[in-house]
């Protein structure tokens, strides 16, 4: 069956898009906003053992339609099969390469330094060729850093949650962008994927409003060593109406600077928990974790503007292809239904009668 979807596969370097496709039968692609790796899995026809097993750490790349999707390394392969019903491979990659020095905890302090030479100094050690900061991340200097024994993807991953980041590990560079501003770490606009109903979109599931995880303020305490006490700093999260709770951080800031930018990471990760959901819709390559996703056609109140935060890419020879959206932070209109009242309901609205007596 011939595919319905334009791909390519490197492997190493080498076009081996022609040697697989007789046997591939399905590509997934998997890219979050931050804790967890990109990864991709490829999927082959081993009826006859003939899939040559690629070598563990080989460089992969993959395309769809055109457009880079991958970039990691080979992280396992699996043989699957059973009595009469086939068998079939599975070689499953990640973003970076699991058995380098990105797993070596580090011992080492730097004293006044920005956060840009600190966590260059970290990425260096721990075998990669740099690290990408957003511009305020990267100004940021205190008088004492140290991964404390941690390796460099824990150590950034614990900053990335302190500061509302993204940490993520691409290749042989690692980044750090702000969450919920729809940019990349180096200050471009992220793609923005206009969903349409009806349209490019599949289905949908998606909660406006949620109040679980939304706060009106978050506050910090940190101790004024000039006046010799603890003091607290306030952030207070625009556009939370009827929300009186306070997001209070259990641990203490080493300063006012340190206590400003959690509570300030704290009102953000406030914003993105007001509401989401998920989105499947036609393949659509520029999607991408910290984009934006513009949704029309739902309905009064659902309709709207949200980040995504999580993106998966799925092709399948006996199929077509499709993008599957995890999405949060509703702005806009979205939540806001805005049509004036009536007293009469809806025509599509059954309305209840009394049974005749």
């Amino acid at each position: 069956m011939a595919w319905k979807v334009a791909w390519s596969v490197l492997i190493d370097g080498q076009d081996v898009t022609a040697n697989m496709r007789p046997f591939l039968t399905d590509i997934s692609v998997s890219d979050k906003d931050g804790t967890a790796s990109d990864s991709c899995s490829l999927s082959f026809d081993d009826s006859g053992g003939q899939a040559l097993l690629p070598q563990d750490g080989a460089r992969v790349i993959i395309a769809l339609e055109g457009a880079q999707i991958f970039e990691g390394t080979v992280d396992s392969v699996r043989s699957a099969g059973s009595r009469g019903g086939g068998r079939m491979l599975s070689v499953t990659a990640k973003g970076f390469d699991a058995k380098g020095k990105v797993k070596d905890g580090q011992r080492w302090h730097m004293d006044d330094a920005t956060l840009q030479e600190a966590l260059g100094k970290a990425a260096e050690m721990g075998g990669l060729a740099g690290v990408v900061l957003d511009p305020a991340f990267a100004a940021i200097r205190r008088p004492y850093w140290s991964p404390d024994g941690e390796t460099f993807l824990g150590w950034g991953q614990k900053l990335a949650r302190e500061l509302g980041a993204t940490f993520k590990i691409r290749g042989d560079r690692a980044v750090l962008a702000k969450r919920g501003q729809g940019l990349s770490a180096a200050g471009g606009a992220m793609p923005t994927v206009l969903a349409r109903i009806p349209g490019n979109v599949i289905s949908w599931e998606i909660s406006p409003v949620a109040n679980r995880g939304r706060y009106k303020r978050a506050t910090v305490r940190f101790f004024d060593r000039e006046n010799a006490t603890f003091r607290t700093e306030e952030v207070t999260v625009e556009g939370v109406e009827g929300v009186e709770a306070s997001d209070a951080v259990q641990t203490d800031a080493a300063d006012a600077d340190q206590a400003k930018g959690i509570a300030e990471a704290r009102g953000r990760e406030s914003e993105r928990e007001g509401g989401g959901g998920t989105i499947e819709m036609d393949l659509a390559v520029e999607a991408q974790a910290e984009g934006t996703v513009i949704l029309a056609g739902a309905r009064p109140g659902i309709d709207g503007t949200y980040r995504i935060v999580g993106v998966t890419h799925k092709a399948t020879r006996s199929g077509g292809a499709t993008t599957s959206l995890e999405i949060k932070q509703p702005t806009g209109e979205a939540g806001k239904d805005g049509r004036a009242a009536s007293g009469a309901p809806p025509a599509s609205v059954p309305v209840p009668t009394p049974a005749p007596r």
